[in-house]
Formats: structure tokens, sequence, C-alpha cells
């Protein structure tokens, strides 16, 4: 790997900052969050799986809080023929980097990278799209909300991936998943000092929710059947069916 590319942005001894999506962030995502969220490499070859069978001819496939673009190539590689994706984030050096992944890539389907909040779209005309770890930095207050509006814009069929950290009840068992978590984490190279950092710059910004609070929402929300189909620690995968 490119030691530009590498994520040490804790190691160093400055004021631990709330975290955003910004350039610095942008430049060493990709190591970020395959060292720092297990199974996501699992988790990408999956949703080209289950484009391959939830992907409609003549429909969207959308990546929804797109970042660098590794959900969107996973799509690219699974949906059907006449079939468009649309990749949407709203942090442009996210963006503009996962531009700069499909400059040259030979895609058999039409890619649209879209500046936005995903809050502020209109939904229609889907048959699969994808939450990779998106809905935990949208506030608890909109969750519902924004599902309704996605639901009501997916085909009869559709499916959503919906990737999230989450917590547990009681705390006992939260504070056994986060410390297995960080032991992954340790595993893949941070160091404690970073694991300490990053927690404290993530605070504020990401709140998980239960795994019941998700698997309610989103009946709420309409789908019919919600399945867990990967958990590893405190990180899960649900797939909602229409």
């Amino acid at each position: 790997m490119n030691p530009d590319r590498r994520d040490t942005l804790y190691q160093a001894d400055s004021l631990v900052s709330p975290f955003e999506f910004n350039e610095e962030v942008a430049r060493v995502f990709d190591d970020m969050i395959r060292r720092s969220v297990p199974g996501y490499g699992l988790t990408l070859d999956m949703i080209s799986l289950m484009a391959r069978r939830y992907s409609q001819k003549g429909s969207l496939c959308m990546d929804l809080g797109c970042s660098l673009g590794g959900s969107t190539l996973a799509l690219a590689r699974g949906v059907k023929n006449d079939t468009t994706i649309i990749a949407v984030d709203n942090a442009p050096p996210m963006l503009e980097q996962a531009q700069s992944l499909f400059h040259d890539h030979d895609s058999h389907v039409p890619i649209q990278f879209v500046c936005a909040d995903v809050r502020s779209l209109t939904y229609t005309n889907i048959s699969f799209a994808v939450l990779n770890f998106t809905l935990q930095f949208i506030p608890v207050s909109q969750k519902t909300s924004f599902l309704k509006e996605l639901y009501r814009g997916l085909l009869p069929e559709g499916a959503l991936l919906l990737s999230e950290k989450i917590r547990f009840e009681p705390e006992a068992i939260d504070t056994l998943q986060v410390s297995l978590h960080h032991d992954f984490k340790r595993f893949m190279g941070y160091s404690d000092l970073e694991i300490s950092r990053k927690r404290n710059a993530l605070e504020k910004v990401l709140l998980p929710d239960t795994l019941d609070t998700h698997r309610n929402r989103l009946r709420e929300s309409g789908f019919s059947e919600v399945l867990v189909w990967f958990q590893c620690f405190n990180f899960v995968s649900l797939l909602a069916l229409k």
C-alpha cells in the first residue's frame, strides 16, 4: 500500500476534533474502513451477489453514502444489464475520489455520481439500494421518515442492504462487543492511543442503535422481511425486502 494512503490520522499529538469526511479522511478512508470494520471485504462481495439477485432491468440501483465507491464498484460487478447505478455522497472529497476510481473503469452499466444529502432526493424505480454504514450518521429523528421515502421508491420485490455499527443491551454485553472490536483493530495494527482517539472523534457523530431498533424501524417503514445476513462483533448487515 502507498504509505500516504495508510490511516495514521490519530497518531498525531493534536487535539482530536469530531470526525468528518474531509480531504484527510478521504485520502486514507479505504485503509481506515478495512482495518476498522470486521467483514468489510465480505460485505462488498455480498453486495455484488445480492445485486445480481435483486437488480431489475430498466431500474435504478443506488449506493447511498457511497464514500470512495467501494459499494458502487460492488454493485457494478453484480447488477444486470440495462440497469443504472446512482452513487450519492454529500462529502465532495469522498465523491471526487470515487469518481476518479471509475474514470478508467470499464463497466457494463452506466454510473452516475450525485453530490447530495441522501435525505434530499426523490426516490423512484429502484430495485436494489445500499446503505453501507450511512444510516448511522443520520439524526435519529429523521431515520424513519427517510427510510419510508426510500421504501416508497422501491419496485415490487425490491430490496435494501443496510450495514451498521450497533449497540447491545444489557450494557455488559455491549462492553464486551466493543472490547472485541478493539481487539480486532489492534490485530489490524492500530495502537491503543489511535483506538481511543478515533472513538473520541466519533463519540458525538456516530450514534449506534440496537439491532431490534433497526428491525422495528425497517418494519415501520414498510419492509415485509428483515433478516440478518452477517454479523461480526458490533457490526451487522441486514437485508430488508419489499
